[in-house]
């Protein structure tokens, strides 16, 4: 491709975002397109999509910034819905060339984790929530639709995993009165107390409520099931009805959803760590490349503290 079509690309359904990113953009792959085996349009289309997301991510236009290995992973992990294990896996190789054409190689231990083992971290988007809350509410029995929004209530709301969520009754879920938080008492080794997000509360609230009308004073999720054990969880979701435009419903991305939404907001890690019960900050490694990175200019006035 040659230059004047670099500088007349465009991306599809890009808006004014365009202009912010694009010189930058544009910036890059001349630079490195001579570098790398990729056609030019390849690598002005994942450079584009990447720009895009950092825009919206309100990341400063910088090659440094955008091509960092830990936003590439946070771009390839939660900047690509809908998209595939292997164009994902191609995204990622393009974009890293790109930083070693651009920036040069990373240090000798950066590995970027596998897909395949960091799916589990990799947090829900916003759509993928909005999914699954109307994939639990479209379940063919008020059993299953119950179950799937105490799972998704406990993982998106309290960050609880699979084997903590087994033991919870609905005694366990406590509120004072209509304007007061809505907390759970964990079971099991991790024993701790945790405030309910707000916007899902009132979910589990509710949940709570109609199993202590129903009688139901012992067990939360699936409170008729007599066995319980490591695969209560599994077996269960296996029993629901699938929807091949919705993802799998996994206790460890909704845990994982829960923990990188309270990094995003600010919340002291001493509060983080105390409510997810990990023992130490390496916990929280695992779902850390998907966190919001601060902006270049609040880190450092954060950096610098008060007087």
């Amino acid at each position: 491709m040659i230059l004047g079509h670099i500088d007349s690309y465009v991306p599809r359904a890009a808006g004014p975002r365009w202009g912010r990113v694009a010189p930058l953009v544009r910036q890059i792959v001349r630079e490195a397109d001579p570098l790398l085996p990729y056609k030019t349009t390849e690598l002005l289309g994942v450079l584009a999509k990447l720009a895009l997301f950092a825009d919206d991510q309100g990341m400063e236009s910088s090659a440094r910034v955008w091509l960092s290995a830990e936003f590439i992973e946070r771009f390839v992990q939660v900047g690509c819905p809908g998209v595939g294990e292997a164009t994902r896996g191609n995204y990622r190789s393009r974009l890293l060339r790109l930083r070693e054409a651009v920036i040069g190689p990373p240090l000798v231990t950066g590995m970027p984790a596998k897909l395949s083992a960091s799916d589990a971290s990799r947090p829900y988007s916003p759509t993928e929530q909005a999914a699954l809350w109307g994939w639990a509410a479209g379940q063919p029995t008020m059993a299953l639709r119950s179950g799937c929004r105490v799972l998704l209530a406990l993982g998106l709301g309290v960050g609880l995993d699979s084997a903590e969520v087994v033991p919870v009754r609905a005694h366990d879920v406590r509120t004072v009165g209509a304007d007061s938080p809505v907390t759970v008492a964990v079971r099991g080794p991790r024993q701790r107390l945790v405030v309910c997000r707000r916007r899902i509360e009132r979910v589990l609230a509710d949940e709570a409520e109609a199993a202590v009308r129903e009688g139901q004073t012992s067990y939360l999720f699936r409170p008729a099931a007599m066995a319980r054990g490591k695969n209560t969880v599994t077996n269960f979701l296996a029993r629901t009805v699938k929807d091949p435009k919705v993802p799998a419903l996994s206790m460890g991305r909704a845990r994982a959803t829960w923990l990188v939404a309270l990094i995003d907001e600010g919340l002291p890690l001493t509060v983080i760590v105390a409510a997810s019960g990990v023992q130490t900050l390496h916990g929280l490694s695992r779902v850390l490349p998907f966190a919001r990175p601060a902006h270049a200019q609040a880190a450092a006035e954060l950096l610098r503290g008060t007087a």
